[in-house]
């Protein structure tokens, strides 16, 4: 079993169930004891902004707020940089503890040893 997973959400409220399985398997995974990094991309670039993830909604599914704490107590999150760029977002608007990051850092966390990487 890979010791590290980083997980690419480029989902958001337009595609709510494959959103709702990235973060999902992201924070089961620290639960699990892994090493997570969720990187936020596209329509999920959203989510690194205070109150945003308790918009969204999907039935039967455990509450965004509720994952995005999980992550943020024994994992990593990343917003894009060119995403932040491109909706100007800057680091003073998110959410503390989420990092800012291009893709650079994404290509070695994901080919680090030991790594599984996933995109949803």
């Amino acid at each position: 079993m890979a010791k590290k997973l980083v997980i690419k959400v480029t989902a958001g409220a337009d595609a709510p169930e494959r959103c709702s399985q990235a973060f999902t398997v992201a924070a089961v995974a620290v639960a699990s004891g892994v090493d997570v990094s969720l990187w936020l991309t596209g329509e999920s670039s959203w989510f690194a902004l205070p109150g945003r993830a308790a918009e969204f909604e999907l039935p039967h599914a455990a509450p965004l707020p509720d994952l995005i704490e999980s992550l943020l107590a024994g994992g990593k999150i990343t917003l894009c940089t060119q995403c932040a760029a491109r909706r100007e977002i800057t680091e003073k608007d998110v959410i503390e503890g989420v990092r800012i990051a291009g893709a650079q850092v994404f290509v070695q966390e994901s080919l680090a040893d030991d790594t599984q990487a996933l995109v949803y």
